[in-house]
């Protein structure tokens, strides 16, 4: 915990930051308290097992006259031998009967060596090389210094990485399934630093990014800023003033945001590729209605066309039936004229008399031509042998008067 708060509070240093150094538990004491030298408890147990004749009531003993004065050392009313440390989740008490027999190693190190030194992969593995201050101490070796030093090693490896941490919780002690403990899981996340730690988050700058970072993920909020800036903490800026963020901090390389900013920041990003989809979906159904639009209307047309000309071809052929019947009609009756002049002027000579009046017709030629319509004269003449085909032929001329009446 105390690493974590410091390493937090240095950055925010390193990044000249303007903030107030935040409150948390310090459990340095407790750490000084357990390992320190000479009057820690390790050192003091590693003290008594060095001696043949100590016992855990000469252990016990000697903590109480060593760490009386220390307000997170006391020793219980009602035992002799048992003593309490105050961590900064709670009190816990300590029974120091097995102390003593759990703390020797009796592992001789000229034998862990040879063992390690085995060609066999399996039993040099069982014996790891031993640390350089355990070979210098060949008279006597403890299981809480080798604790120490792993621990020692663990913290040089965190201060040199960006340490991650998963927390495991055992939801109840009967080591079933379907049971969730809510007291119990309480309290391991308490002791477990969790709650602590997510309190500090949220007073802090829990959400940092690079300025590059930043930019890259949220210049689409303000398009313009690549091209307008001219470095990118300007161009943070301007996205952050864009989207009404209030209370944040911007350091020499990262941008610090509370908890809850980096939330609102990627649901205005959301609601700009939101608007920006719409319109590509937009022009995306533009562009299939005008291109169907178009296939429908050319199909129209060359409908229209085609019909139109149907149309046309029809009318064409009826004008020239009707064209040709008129010729026909003008042909009969100057034919028809001509044989009643002929056979007038014979009668007039002979002494017969007919009708004065030319337009009157045979009546077995007028039972062969018959109006269709009622307009002036003949427009259509039906015939009762003659089909039409002689007539458009009579109107190209391909047959002359004598093979038309025959």
């Amino acid at each position: 915990m105390h690493h974590v708060f410091k390493m937090e509070q240095e950055e925010y240093t390193k990044e000249e930051i303007d903030w107030s150094y935040i409150e948390f538990v310090d459990n340095q004491d407790v750490l000084d308290l357990i390992e320190k030298k000479p009057g820690g408890v390790i050192a003091l147990l590693d003290e008594a097992c060095m001696f043949p004749r100590s016992t855990h009531e000469t252990f016990a003993e000697k903590l109480y006259q060593t760490l009386k004065d220390n307000k997170r050392f006391s020793k219980p009313k009602l035992s002799r031998t048992d003593f309490t440390i105050n961590h900064y989740v709670g009190d816990v008490t300590y029974q120091t009967d097995l102390f003593l027999d759990k703390n020797k190693d009796y592992v001789v190190p000229e034998h862990a060596a040879l063992l390690c030194a085995s060609k066999c992969s399996f039993v040099s593995g069982l014996f790891p090389p031993l640390h350089e201050e355990s070979t210098k101490s060949t008279k006597f070796s403890s299981i809480a210094t080798q604790f120490k030093q792993q621990l020692q090693s663990l913290l040089e490896t965190l201060s040199a990485t960006e340490p991650h941490y998963i927390r495991c919780v055992k939801p109840n002690n009967l080591l079933k399934p379907g049971i969730f403990e809510n007291n119990d899981v309480l309290q391991q996340l308490r002791c477990g630093g969790v709650m602590e730690a997510i309190r500090i988050s949220c007073v802090g700058y829990p959400t940092r990014k690079n300025f590059d970072e930043f930019v890259q993920r949220f210049s689409i909020m303000e398009p313009k800023v690549l091209k307008s800036c001219p470095d990118e903490m300007t161009a943070c800026k301007r996205i952050l003033d864009k989207a009404n963020l209030k209370d944040y901090q911007i350091g020499k390389t990262k941008v610090f945001l509370r908890s809850g900013q980096m939330a609102e920041l990627d649901a205005c990003r959301a609601e700009v590729l939101g608007r920006s989809a719409i319109v590509i979906q937009k022009k995306a159904r533009t562009y299939i209605c005008e291109k169907q639009y178009k296939l429908l209307r050319f199909s129209a047309i060359e409908l229209q066309r085609a019909i139109k000309g149907q149309l046309a071809r029809r009318r064409y052929e009826c004008m020239r039936r009707e064209v040709a019947s008129l010729i026909i009609q003008k042909q009969i009756r100057m034919s028809v004229e001509e044989d009643w002049n002929g056979e007038y002027l014979s009668s007039s000579s002979s002494g017969t008399t007919k009708s004065e009046n030319p337009s009157s017709i045979p009546n077995d030629f007028s039972s062969t031509l018959s109006p269709c319509c009622n307009c002036s004269g003949f427009n259509f003449i039906s015939f009762s042998s003659l089909s039409c085909d002689y007539a458009i032929s009579f109107l190209n001329g391909s047959k002359n008067d004598a093979e038309w009446w025959e």
